[in-house]
């Protein structure tokens, strides 16, 4: 059962101090747990093509100012070239933000959108590189491989029109506390390719290997239900069917479970 908390208002000094708190976390866990994270890049193209997805570049949303996404696509040219040809060798995790680094204008990251812990929008630096975490955990779900860190997004912002994938299919982040997380527990290797288009951003997977196997991502339990503190939550639990290419359906897998205030119209038609 899902238990709603009321949002806690911090003071800054508070929120100084958990900041560095949690980037120091993070920075033991890269360092010294252990892990062994990637970070090589192939120029040369993997044989066989596991999963691909695109998704567009640019969305008109209300009151937000058009030039705040055309800045995320500066952004995202920035993060892609960090991890376009990344090779996940078996045994190996990808970390979304140390491969990627702390995006600050220095590096040439622009303020792009950012979504506020009120649903609200606002400008910051690096603002937009969801859209890349994104894309990347939904491509993963489509593998072999194993998501150790994804986090939920907090609020649903867009309307169920023209949507391709499951509510609750996509991975927020934050440098460098809330991380996408990937570990390879297979017997072969996997790259990650990454571009943009003149309307959208292009992901694949590939592997030395044919995959064997196929994934369906499909949700349950979905639900909208009124928030203790004004406006709506949406719900749902996503599963995941695995098919193989000479059996079937092989497997029937809980994912994760999502919950996330609603910032437009639940009964908006469509």
């Amino acid at each position: 059962m899902y238990l709603e908390k009321k949002a806690i208002k911090r003071s800054k000094i508070r929120l100084l101090m958990g900041k560095a708190y949690y980037t120091a976390k993070r920075y033991k866990q890269w360092y010294f747990s252990g892990r062994v994270y990637t970070n090589n890049i192939s120029r040369e193209l993997y044989t066989y093509r596991v999963f691909t997805h695109s998704t567009p570049l640019l969305r008109k949303l209300k009151d937000v100012d058009m030039q705040l996404q055309y800045n995320k696509i500066t952004n995202l040219k920035i993060a892609i070239k960090k991890l376009n040809g990344i090779v996940l060798k078996p045994g190996e995790t990808f970390s979304y933000w140390k491969l990627i680094g702390k995006p600050i204008y220095k590096k040439g990251y622009l303020d792009g959108l950012v979504l506020c812990a009120d649903g609200s929008f606002k400008a910051g630096v690096g603002g937009g590189l969801c859209q890349l975490s994104n894309l990347i955990y939904w491509m993963t779900l489509h593998t072999g491989l194993t998501i150790t860190e994804r986090y939920r997004h907090s609020h649903d912002i867009f309307p169920d029109v023209s949507r391709t994938q499951p509510f609750g299919t996509g991975a927020t982040c934050s440098y460098p506390s809330l991380d996408l997380q990937i570990y390879n527990g297979t017997n072969f290797e996997f790259q990650l390719l990454l571009h943009l288009t003149k309307d959208n951003l292009v992901g694949e997977w590939r592997s030395t290997e044919e995959s064997m196997n196929s994934y369906e991502l499909y949700e349950k339990e979905h639900s909208i239900t009124p928030a203790l503190f004004g406006g709506y939550v949406r719900n749902n639990i996503i599963y995941r069917k695995t098919y193989n290419k000479n059996i079937g359906l092989i497997k029937d897998e809980y994912v994760t479970e999502n919950h996330a205030y609603m910032i437009y119209n639940p009964y908006l038609n469509g």
